[in-house]
């Protein structure tokens, strides 16, 4: 959902520096931008670097002592389609997934199970802690599955994204491709009366939900964090998102609010004058702008740069979907307005993300950020264009701003515009309807041993369920949470909301463990 920006090291993994011409280094750093995949689209890292090193010699802040396992990575075969027997030749694909056994009780301990979301598995599973450290006291195996047709689960290849392949690129594949691979690593791994618990985050504690509703014969109970099941079904106001985001800013400072505000209209006052060097350099573009729409362009990119700070506003600095100071919404209120002209403090404020080395020199915003059918943004690459086909299809992301309820530009994103866009980018008709058909909506009182948790930093917690629906769809609401903030490794500066969060999801799955043992033992 965010456009990530560039790493000068990989997750903090130390390297010599080389000294190299800085043409050059603009260049990779764009090759890389052009490889990640924000909000869920995510940075790449190659799988030969990430099997030598375990998850405590990645720099994510988690405690000094804790040590976290070294998973595996494999590949399951797994069917194209598990709808249509005649569908593409009966054919399979590769699906990877991760794995360690570490702290596994073998036979006996449950299976925790992540389930992956629209980027590559391996920037989930170093950025989720919590369930290797859960796995550690409940002695439970841990599994990451990547979904279909992100990272390297590409069902065609490159060609993948063609039509009709990107046609089996649908939540009710990619939660059947799960529900298959559980069932096949029980019976391998000789875990048929291990308990399985699900995990996810954001679109991923979508899935996670779905699972448990679809499938509770397979999974005993679900961790949704950060999951939009209520916004991306249509339901809620389409302001909400950027009134959120908006929140978070003026949270810090009103004035800050209005510095971000301001700028943004100076912006549009230039514009309108066509005064279109004058914005290039105030905003150090790299191309000189020329219409309107190279302004609606600049608006979504800086726009999109607050939303990621909003979601990712963590109390210590992260490497995930991005390389982000601590607090950044606190340090993008402070560069909003430590300086007199706001189009400067603006440009520095978007450099927070698409920036963090400074060793841009120019913003090239149409390589930086490209507009698609999800408004908080879809990123780059072939992650990017997997989401934007499901934010076409089955995910409805009609957000809005309005310049009125938040901070920024007036634009909009109706279901009129999302039809017409997606019938012309990939010839498909959304179905508005459709999640709360299928996936039920709002109407979750059947469904049990699901926990919602939210953090109230997060612009996607009012989408979700942050009120308990019964005693087994319990929601824990995070004061000083952002996105999915539970879901990471412990921290010395976490708040003591995430602690007692962690604790409480904890001793419910356990709960749940427990009771899907005595229901195995009790079958004939």
């Amino acid at each position: 959902m965010q456009t990530t920006p560039p790493r000068p090291v990989s997750f903090g993994i130390q390297k010599k520096k080389k000294k190299k011409d800085t043409r050059q280094t603009e260049e990779r750093q764009v090759a890389n931008m052009k490889s990640v995949f924000g909000a869920l689209r995510l940075t790449l890292l190659t799988a030969e670097l990430l099997q030598t090193l375990s998850y405590s010699n990645i720099k994510t802040g988690i405690h000094e002592s804790q040590t976290q396992p070294l998973f595996k990575e494999k590949y399951f075969t797994q069917s194209l389609d598990h709808f249509n027997f005649n569908a593409m030749g009966n054919g399979t694909f590769l699906q990877r997934y991760l794995i360690t056994d570490k702290y596994w009780n073998t036979g006996y301990g449950p299976i925790f199970f992540y389930t992956g979301n629209e980027g590559d598995i391996w920037e989930f599973a170093l950025n989720s802690g919590f369930l290797t450290e859960l796995a550690a006291h409940q002695e439970a195996l841990v599994i990451f599955a990547e979904h279909r047709y992100y990272g390297k689960s590409l069902p065609f290849g490159n060609e993948s994204f063609n039509i009709p392949q990107i046609g089996l690129l649908t939540v009710e594949q990619a939660i059947a491709d799960y529900a298959v691979m559980i069932s096949a690593l029980k019976r391998q791994l000789s875990a048929a009366d291990c308990p399985v618990i699900v995990f996810g985050g954001s679109y991923g504690g979508m899935l996670s939900v779905y699972m448990r509703i679809k499938y509770p014969n397979v999974v005993a109970g679900a961790l949704a964090a950060s999951a939009p099941i209520l916004s991306t079904a249509g339901l809620g106001d389409p302001r909400q998102f950027f009134r959120d985001v908006t929140a978070d800013f003026e949270t810090i400072s009103p004035e800050c609010k209005y510095a971000i505000k301001g700028a943004f209209h100076h912006l549009k006052e230039l514009g309108e004058r066509q005064d279109y060097s004058k914005i290039q350099s105030a905003f150090a573009l790299c191309k000189r702008p020329s219409s309107v729409q190279d302004i609606h362009q600049l608006n979504g990119f800086l726009r999109n740069a607050f939303t990621l700070m909003a979601m990712l506003d963590y109390p210590y600095s992260t490497h995930f979907m991005g390389n982000m100071p601590a607090n950044p919404v606190k340090v993008a209120c402070e560069t909003m307005l430590r300086g007199s002209d706001l189009l400067t403090s603006l440009r520095d404020t978007a450099a927070i993300v698409y920036n963090s080395t400074g060793l841009l020199t120019c913003f090239d915003v149409s390589s930086l950020y490209v507009e698609c059918a999800d408004p908080t943004g879809c990123g780059l690459g072939f992650d990017s264009m997997a989401w934007d086909y499901q934010a076409c299809t089955e995910i409805n992301l009609c957000y809005e701003s309005n310049n009125i309820t938040d901070m920024f530009p007036a634009m909009t994103f109706t279901e009129e515009e999302r039809l017409r866009y997606c019938s012309k980018r990939w010839g498909v008709i959304p179905r508005p309807g459709w999640l709360k058909i299928q996936f039920w909506g709002d109407a979750l009182s059947s469904a049990s041993n699901i926990i919602f948790s939210n953090g109230n930093l997060d612009p996607w917690a009012n989408g979700g369920v942050q009120k308990s629906l019964s005693s087994s769809l319990i929601a824990i609401n995070i004061g000083g949470g952002a996105h999915h903030l539970d879901l990471r490794g412990s921290n010395v500066a976490d708040p003591a909301s995430v602690i007692e969060a962690r604790k409480t999801e904890a001793d419910l799955i356990t709960q749940w463990v427990e009771l899907e043992r005595t229901r195995i033992q009790r079958l004939p």
